[in-house]
């Protein structure tokens, strides 16, 4: 969980109550299982995040990429 993910609002969609069953019950001990559309869910919101990382990424490198002056000598050389 990130920092942020406490204090701002959820946003829509990423978390389905209806297939939520991770709330124990009375006298419940085991934990629950996960079905194969949970980890197929959580496999996609994976894909997507390194997705999106992928994309700041690149967007980050253009924008810090340092200058490529034209016919400028590098001082010190």
């Amino acid at each position: 969980m990130k920092l942020f993910e406490m204090f701002d609002k959820a946003i829509d969609g990423y978390q389905d109550t209806s297939s939520d069953n991770s709330a124990p019950k009375w006298h419940e001990l085991r934990k629950s299982k996960l079905t194969l559309r949970q980890l197929r869910k959580l496999r996609r919101m994976l894909d997507v995040r390194n997705f999106e990382r992928s994309n700041n990424l690149k967007k980050l490198r253009k924008q810090y990429a340092p200058v490529a002056a034209e016919g400028a000598s590098a001082p010190g050389l």
